[in-house]
């Protein structure tokens, strides 16, 4: 639940314990893959699945602990219940036998919070029919209409569809990634390293997505190794309309790129095309005011192998503590596992690019810090202001506002 693995719309499913929100997965992705037992309690931690959804597309179903555990333990898993609710796209609510108070009160608070929609689902219908007055009240609280559901007949048709209709199209809908930089015809250079970080025979995801998104505007993507772009400029005359190189190159590459092309880095445009990019130039020039003995959060997207040359945990921090000189403290946390000590003692956030996790996932995490005025960054945007060529970096965006 931690890791962030996936940018799919992610689909919660709440309610008490034996409500047969379990038994709500089964049905609906036709396989046996949650615990179904009579038993309360069941469920403990947050799982996910994978799943497709017909006439829309593949989702993330997370089933959670009831809301009215019980016991220390029964408190941990329900805080790890409402954890997940910042991170999901939408939620359905299951109640049953004609209960509902303070414990899905509490549950629709959450959902307003944090801005997500949810669907109210009568399980069980079969055993207990709810009453006229009950259904009245949940409309009364919700403003909704109460779906009525038995897993004995399994029929989902109405929750698909209602799912169908609910989840926000941002959560699946992907913003083109050159949106206004290139037009069809174009010539965009890809700089892209092959070092410790690329898997085996691939490249990066980031890399890949600027591939796509340059094929997707239907420009002329060329791709090369840092090692041989200055040879390309030297030996052709090809009109570059835009160059994009791995931030941690933002460096050498400023120096062979002229001056008249477009220079940005593949992080920077994931930090236009998904995160909040405004607060991120809000945010970048606060590096400078850094001072000893203020730590630095750092924000992995997901879990990965760690090497010697990881950007985010060894060459970030050794570009901040040299561009400031101060004596930084540094902590970094992957995917969406929670953080180490209060989010008010830290000074700085980097945020990486966010390629495997979803847009509302991003938003929530890092509105916690613009709340309190932490200032955020991204690592593309962090590297570029550290090596002195922030405004090149973030120069063909401020185009776009014009």
């Amino acid at each position: 639940m931690e890791k962030g693995r996936d940018s799919k719309p992610h689909i919660g499913i709440y309610g008490r314990r034996n409500n047969g929100k379990s038994s709500l997965i089964n049905c609906l992705t036709g396989q046996d893959i949650a615990i179904v037992s009579e038993l309360a309690g069941t469920t403990t931690d947050p799982v996910k699945k994978s799943y497709e959804i017909t006439d829309f597309g593949p989702v993330i179903l997370i089933d959670t602990a009831g809301i009215d555990d019980i016991g220390d333990i029964g408190e941990k898993r329900i805080s790890k219940t409402l954890s997940t609710i910042k991170t999901i796209d939408l939620a359905l609510l299951i109640v049953a036998e004609n209960i509902f108070d303070d414990f899905e009160i509490k549950l629709i608070e959450e959902f307003n919070k944090f801005d997500i929609p949810y669907i109210v689902i009568y399980n069980k219908v079969d055993l207990v029919k709810p009453t006229v007055e009950y259904l009245k009240q949940i409309e009364k609280i919700t403003n909704k209409k109460t779906i009525e559901f038995s897993a004995l007949n399994s029929n989902t048709d109405e929750i698909l569809n209602q799912i169908r209709i609910a989840v926000p199209e941002n959560a699946f809908k992907i913003n083109p990634l050159f949106e206004g930089l290139v037009n069809q015809g174009d010539f965009v250079l890809l700089i892209t390293p092959v070092d410790t970080e690329a898997p085996e025979g691939r490249m990066i995801l980031p890399q890949m997505q600027a591939v796509r998104g340059v094929l997707d505007k239907f420009g002329i993507c060329i791709v090369l190794k840092e090692t041989e772009v200055e040879h390309f400029f030297n030996t052709t005359s090809i009109p570059i309309k835009l160059a994009v190189t791995d931030s941690q190159l933002f460096g050498k590459i400023d120096k062979i790129i002229p001056a008249n092309i477009p220079l940005t880095g593949f992080s920077v445009l994931l930090a236009k095309n998904k995160g909040d990019f405004d607060e991120y130039m809000k945010g970048t020039p606060a590096i400078s005011n850094l001072k000893d003995g203020d730590i630095v959060l750092i924000l992995e997207s997901c879990s990965h192998h760690v090497t010697c040359d990881d950007i985010g945990r060894f060459k970030i921090p050794n570009w901040l503590k040299k561009f400031t000189e101060k004596k930084l403290e540094f902590e970094v946390v992957s995917g969406l596992a929670s953080f180490p000590r209060p989010i008010k003692e830290y000074s700085l956030v980097v945020q990486c690019g966010a390629c495997m996790i979803t847009n509302k996932q991003l938003k929530s995490r890092l509105q916690q810090f613009k709340e309190l005025n932490i200032p955020v960054t991204n690592y593309g945007m962090a590297i570029a202001y550290t090596n002195g060529i922030y405004n090149r970096a973030i120069e063909p965006f401020n185009k776009l506002k014009g």
